[in-house]
């Protein structure tokens, strides 16, 4: 049986590229594929410094969006990674099966902790075992597959490598899963610096679509879209990473390839409005809809707590079972 497992960091407001790479695909895909659980990793925002109020009020949205953008309670399982303590229990066996070196080889670590040292900050040792806890996320429910963009890969390697470890250890207990990927959007780019990964968590926002953004918002930021030299429009992500963006963000609010649509145009302008169109179309029901549950909070946190009644269930019959076979003493 399909069983499917993956999360959304609540660091920041959700972007299109949240939505276009992976959330859509949770919606109108994975979570029909089989048993599908969807999570709110809020244990993952504590890795770098936060506010604890925002930390508060960016779960809740972050938690109503995936219900506004379309993931239905009655199939899938959605939670908050906190109220399940399953994660935690299983994450400190994990640490136990991995080592300090595979650690450090994380491209995140060595990226977020080189942005933290030249801020002046310090580095949380959570930061370098974060994708240990991640691991303990997709393991402990007998996941199947994880669909992830390209910057995720890596830590599903993790997941597989700590699995086939333990088992070998200890005795087969965890599923080994496989990463899945969309095919197309599955990382969209900074519409300022499209060399860079459109993130949650960008200090400057002008190349960030985020998606409870105004139309007029939207219109404006698409607008002001950096292309690249040269007027013709081509698909090119290498030399062309600009329009390149645009095009790839355009195939994946209208369908179609890049590449085909390239040919429609004669000019950036008409891509760009094309795009900005397009855009404020695709997150215009998701933001009615995230309006209107905005205004049932009673709603939202009764999805949430049976949805973590759910995947508790789910969940501890596998980390007990790997309790177990590392020989701790059960309780009662």
């Amino acid at each position: 049986m399909t069983r499917i497992f993956s999360g959304i960091k609540p660091t920041g407001h959700m972007t299109l590229g949240n939505y276009l790479g992976a959330v859509r695909r949770w919606v109108e895909t994975d979570q029909h594929l089989g048993e599908s659980l969807f999570c709110v990793v809020d244990l993952h925002s504590l890795t770098v410094e936060h506010e604890p109020a925002r930390l508060l009020r960016l779960s809740r949205q972050t938690a109503t969006l995936l219900l506004a953008a379309g993931l239905d309670p009655a199939v899938c399982t959605l939670f908050v990674q906190s109220h399940v303590d399953e994660h935690t229990r299983l994450s400190y066996l994990l640490e136990c099966t991995a080592a300090d070196g595979e650690m450090r080889r994380m491209i995140q670590y060595k990226e977020k902790s080189e942005q933290a040292r030249a801020a002046g900050q310090g580095v949380r040792l959570s930061l370098l075992t974060y994708p240990v806890l991640m691991a303990a996320d997709i393991l402990a429910y007998g996941t199947t597959e994880v669909p992830v963009g390209d910057d995720q890969t890596q830590h599903v390697e993790l997941a597989r490598d700590l699995a086939v470890r333990f088992n070998q250890r200890y005795g087969q207990t965890f599923v080994v899963p496989k990463a899945t990927k969309p095919v197309v959007a599955a990382r969209v780019m900074d519409l300022q610096e499209p060399t860079s990964k459109m993130g949650k968590t960008n200090a400057a926002t002008g190349g960030v679509v985020f998606v409870l953004d105004e139309a007029d918002v939207v219109r404006r930021k698409v607008m002001r879209a950096v292309t690249d030299s040269g007027s013709t429009v081509e698909y090119d992500p290498e030399g062309r990473p600009g329009v390149s963006n645009l095009l790839e963000v355009l195939a994946a609010c209208g369908g179609g390839e890049p590449d085909e649509l390239a040919g429609a145009y004669t000019s950036y302008g008409a891509l760009k409005r094309d795009v900005a169109e397009a855009v404020v179309e695709v997150l215009r029901p998701v933001r009615e809809r995230h309006a209107e549950l905005a205004a049932e909070p009673g709603y939202v946190d009764r999805v949430l707590r049976e949805g973590a009644a759910r995947a508790r269930a789910m969940a501890r019959p596998t980390v007990d079972a790997a309790y177990r076979a590392v020989g701790l003493l059960p309780a009662g």
